[in-house]
Parts: structure tokens; sequence; C-alpha cells
């Protein structure tokens, strides 16, 4: 076995498990009213919704927020989930 072979599949496999160690991207956003719920990606909401975006290692201050978790695109507007 050659040498390149080997430094060449040490250099693969270390960038595959860098790859995999990496954490997923994720946020956590929450209305004025105190809905939080966790997104994949930074959307850009209408400031009318009053929608503030955290990173994931966000944590709460109070007792008013609350989690409410959905699939898809949108936001919590009055107990309801609303997707655009």
């Amino acid at each position: 076995m050659k040498i390149r072979t080997v430094v060449l599949g040490a250099i693969a496999g270390a960038g595959a498990l860098a790859a995999m160690a990496a954490p997923a991207s994720a946020y956590v956003s929450c209305n004025r009213y105190g809905d939080c719920w966790h997104t994949q990606e930074r959307y850009n909401y209408r400031p009318a919704f009053g929608v503030t975006i955290h990173d994931d290692n966000w944590r709460w201050r109070g007792s008013h927020y609350r989690w409410r978790e959905h699939e898809g695109r949108g936001y919590w507007r009055n107990g309801l989930w609303v997707t655009f």
C-alpha cells in the first residue's frame, strides 16, 4: 500500500467525521405573546408579525414563554399556526 493512499484515506475519513460532528443549525423563534418554536432556517418575518429569532442555545428568562412546535414555514398568532 502506498503512503499516498493511506494519507488521502486518513484525510477523507477525518473530513467525514468533522462533517458528522458539526451541530445542526437551528433557531428559536418567539412571538410577542410568548409562543416559541424551533426553526431550521432564519426566516425574514415581517415586523408586524412580532417575531424575534434567537440562536438555538438561547434560554428564556421568566415564565411567560411556552413551547409550541409545528412543522413547516410559518408562525404562531393567537394560538393558531399561520403558514406562509
